[in-house]
């Protein structure tokens, strides 16, 4: 504060108050459901809530009797759902444009994030239009890649053509790395901007090594142990992680490997790995103790729009190695803190592990740099980053987009 030559004080020092936003999150997931998904929105709902936003949520219930949460920031609207395919622990929205135009009427949001594209999406971004409400999207899930995982390939350009229409007819798109950013930019997408992730770097640290752990897991105190972490499915390239895990049992006899996570491909990994350590599902401390009782993480998917569990091994102090993709080639400098192989190169990939695995000295160095890596990415860099996205749909002069026919019966079964 400062006085002028007649003791006033002088109004320019006086700090540029923030606006304070009423935003609507729509999603199909969130925590206690257990995928990157959920993970990464509650964490930006809690970061815009600490920044002075008010956030109305709005989910599947996951339960007949989960009650909604609610306090001076934050208010939950649960609606109907039903179990996904393949995907019973998780619920995908029913068709709830009514609803929501009933509901932002009544409540009125300045804006409508939209996270998943699935039918309360739609609805979602329907009614924002009828409400001449501004909306912005997230590209989280490469569904149109899944579909060669299930024998539905021939899905794979009607379900690329659903996503375009969908986030064409917001603002705002928002992506993880600039190389989906290019890759959808060349399929069509308009108006995409690059938001990073972030990672919890305080759950995720290197002392959250437990001795006790990894005796559990029968892992000698020197010997080294890999770790993978992540939903054991089809679209997760297990392929190429069996082929790692069949070629590093027989160069290193005394390694551990150890599986967190559970899926529909849990059992036949089970029977081809009778030596591997099956943790299944974790979450919290426990969780993060199981990172950073690894050595060297494992992740061999080329589906993910980002990640993040390899932000999570690497705030843990792990040496990562993956593909030259996604969130590991936007963050990985290989051979300094960590190891990429070429995309799709099975070979390389167990090549990169076998010769890591071998050398614990290097591993614990990219380990240590991967952790000052992490550390760059917090979780209150990226929700700062993202209230600047909002703020610039909130006052941008685009007119909104244009609502044009739908045109396939799958838009036009959810159009309610």
């Amino acid at each position: 504060m400062r006085l002028d030559e007649y003791g006033a004080i002088e109004v320019d020092e006086f700090p540029a108050t923030r606006q304070s936003l009423r935003i609507a999150v729509v999603t199909e997931t969130y925590p206690p459901e257990v995928n990157g998904v959920a993970a990464t929105i509650a964490s930006f709902v809690e970061g815009l809530q600490r920044r002075n936003h008010v956030v109305q949520l709005i989910r599947p219930r996951q339960g007949k009797a989960e009650a909604a949460g609610t306090n001076d920031r934050f208010h939950e609207v649960l609606l109907g759902g039903l179990p996904i395919p393949n995907y019973p622990h998780l619920k995908m929205g029913l068709p709830s444009k009514r609803a929501l135009v009933r509901l932002w009427k009544h409540r009125r949001p300045d804006l409508v994030h939209v996270v998943t594209e699935g039918p309360l999406g739609w609805s979602a971004v329907q009614a924002a239009s009828t409400l001449r409400l501004p909306v912005c999207s997230d590209f989280r899930t490469n569904f149109h890649s899944y579909s060669k995982h299930y024998g539905i390939g021939w899905l794979h350009r009607p379900i690329l053509a659903y996503l375009r229409k969908f986030h064409n007819r917001t603002r705002l798109t928002m992506v993880p790395t600039e190389a989906l950013r290019r890759q959808l930019a060349g399929e069509g997408f308009h108006n995409l901007k690059v938001v990073a992730r972030g990672v919890d770097t305080v759950q995720f640290h290197p002392q959250k090594r437990s001795e006790v752990l990894r005796q559990r897991w029968g892992a000698a105190p020197d010997a080294p142990v890999v770790l993978h972490v992540g939903r054991l499915a089809p679209e997760k390239n297990l392929a190429a992680l069996l082929a790692a895990y069949d070629t590093l049992m027989g160069a290193y006899p005394a390694l551990t490997f150890v599986f967190v996570g559970d899926g529909p491909s849990r059992s036949e990994l089970e029977r081809r790995c009778p030596r591997a350590i099956f943790a299944g599902m974790r979450t919290g401390d426990d969780l993060a103790a199981h990172y950073a009782s690894g050595d060297v993480f494992l992740f061999p998917s080329t589906t993910e729009t980002f990640g993040n569990v390899t932000t999570e091994a690497m705030a843990s102090g792990l040496a990562v190695v993956a593909y030259d993709y996604a969130a590991a080639a936007q963050l990985i400098e290989s051979r300094v803190s960590g190891m990429l192989a070429p995309v799709d190169q099975t070979s390389e990939f167990i090549a990169t592990a076998v010769e890591l695995v071998g050398q614990p000295a290097t591993a614990a160095r990219m380990g240590r740099r991967a952790r000052t890596v992490a550390e760059q990415h917090s979780w209150e860099r990226v929700v700062e980053e993202l209230e600047t996205m909002f703020l610039q749909v909130l006052h941008s002069d685009l007119p909104p987009p244009a609502v044009p026919p739908a045109p396939s019966s799958f838009s036009r079964v959810i159009d309610t």
